[in-house]
């Protein structure tokens, strides 16, 4: 497992728990040395982590990233980065996740009412996928809230909370497309568009599954909280080889096969 380690902007001590536990277990551990620095030395992590730091410059980091991957599919491998470990655009990077740099502007889904059905949030994706980038979608959460009748008698009685699944925000955004095309419009998603869905992320059974937005409908990612990636319609071919591990049996896309997808 490679593990990508946040150490904040401070000292030794801004490292996660779970962070320093996986440090202790690896069996290497790189810093990287270039893009930033903490306001202790290395010999000072290396004494409150247990372990021997490897620096990782500029040269290893972007030309041999393979060094640093090796083994890691059988052994623990932690790459140390000063401050937020995704917003450090790299190889080794490209190879876990959709690139950082590809993503426009994040947009939000809301749980559709009979009366309320927001589509404006799409005009943001239709102009992400103009400019060939990435979409995040934040999935609608309703907690601790209240029914018109109990709000209009002061009730404190709160409905079940509910949390959207990506299940529900693709077939909402499937009826913005067929929306739009009833008013003659071209809709910049279509039923084919390559999405990636997201769940608990960070946790123990975080679940990932990479398909067109149709398959999306029935995927099931289990418990909350979940999030939907809508792909930028090009993608790198290091994007393609991570999202194929995750991807839904007979899955297509739009405009590109991908290999294993």
């Amino acid at each position: 497992m490679l593990y990508l380690i946040g150490l904040g902007l401070g000292d030794a001590k801004d490292i996660t728990v779970k962070g320093l536990e996986a440090v202790r277990r690896c069996s290497r551990v790189y810093l990287e040395a270039y893009t930033s620095v903490l306001t202790v030395g290395k010999e000072v992590l290396e004494e409150f982590y247990g372990r021997k730091l490897i620096l990782a410059d500029r040269e290893e980091v972007e030309q041999e990233a393979d060094n640093i991957l090796k083994d890691a599919d059988i052994s623990d491998v932690a790459f140390l980065v000063v401050g937020d470990p995704f917003g450090f655009q790299m190889n080794l990077e490209n190879k876990a996740h959709c690139q950082l740099y590809k993503f426009g502007e994040t947009v939000s889904i809301v749980f559709w009412t009979d009366t309320w059905r927001p589509e404006s949030f799409f005009d943001k994706v239709k102009k992400n996928r103009q400019n060939d980038m990435h979409t995040l979608c934040l999935l609608d959460i309703k907690v601790k809230e209240q029914s018109l009748e109990n709000l209009i008698k002061g009730r404190k009685i709160y409905e079940p909370p509910r949390y959207m699944s990506v299940n529900q925000a693709a077939q909402q955004l499937l009826e913005v497309v067929q929306n739009q095309r009833t008013r003659g419009e071209d809709p910049a998603v279509t039923e084919e568009t390559l999405c990636v869905g997201l769940a608990r992320v960070g946790a123990e059974d975080q679940k990932i599954a990479a398909g067109t937005l149709q398959q999306m409908c029935t995927v099931d990612l289990g418990g909350p909280l979940h999030s939907l990636i809508i792909t930028g319609g090009s993608l790198h071919p290091l994007e393609m080889e991570m999202l194929s591990l995750f991807s839904i049996p007979e899955t297509s896309s739009e405009s590109q096969s991908i290999d294993g997808l």
